[in-house]
């Protein structure tokens, strides 16, 4: 049975550029960035994750350290934790990836990490 494709709905970090430098992710997914689109600026981390988890979306990061902690608190978001090593081209094409073969539910509860060497 083919397991049916769903829209994760993103919300990228204030230290992740802008939703027009993924074209593909943008394309296929809802993604929304927390200053750009939700005119939220210099929350903490702890407020950035609280507000993900209230709209539902799943947090991307740069800041994996720091979100570590958060990621198993709230069962309504998850953390996925991108190399700042990487191209936006990469990341891209990556987080695409990851989401396309995660189910609705698989990501949320936990830190996932995107890096350069393969996906964890």
């Amino acid at each position: 049975m083919v397991r049916k494709f769903h829209k994760h709905k993103l919300l990228l970090d204030e230290g992740v550029p802008v939703r027009s430098y993924f074209p593909i992710l943008n394309s296929r997914f809802d993604v929304k960035h927390i200053v750009q689109d939700f005119k939220q600026v210099s929350l903490s981390d702890r407020q950035v994750h609280r507000f993900a988890a209230k709209h539902n979306r799943i947090v991307v990061t740069l800041n994996i350290k720091d979100f570590k902690s958060l990621s198993p608190t709230n069962k309504n978001t998850g953390v996925i934790g991108v190399s700042a090593n990487l191209p936006n081209e990469q990341v891209d094409k990556k987080l695409t990836a990851l989401l396309n073969k995660s189910s609705k539910k698989q990501l949320l509860g936990k830190l996932t990490v995107i890096s350069g060497e393969s996906q964890k």
